[in-house]
């Protein structure tokens, strides 16, 4: 039997848990590891990791930087836009 996380279809659930998540936490980093375990999940798929014999410590890294990547994109895309600034006009300790 192969190992879990060699399967492609693991990281695809795992990219629907880390989405559902992301629903419950609305923070965008949960987003960023649901896009980089789908990355994951993709290339395993399509065999593309195959010709290096991808163990752990290669998907992690694959999944790791697609992560970041996605997370820097989201918040370009999504975040914060220049300019925009939080008012605060009330302390939550007064």
């Amino acid at each position: 039997m192969a190992a879990l996380w060699s399967v492609w279809w693991v990281w695809i659930v795992a990219a629907f848990v880390l989405a559902i998540i992301e629903v419950f936490v609305p923070v965008f980093v949960f987003l960023g590891m649901a896009i980089g375990a789908v990355v994951v999940g993709v290339a395993l798929g399509f065999g593309a990791l195959g010709w290096i014999g991808a163990g752990l410590p290669v998907l992690l890294l694959l999944f790791a930087v697609s992560s970041v990547l996605a997370a820097l994109v989201l918040r370009n895309v999504i975040g914060v836009r220049r300019g925009q600034v939080r008012i605060v006009d009330r302390d939550i300790n007064e």
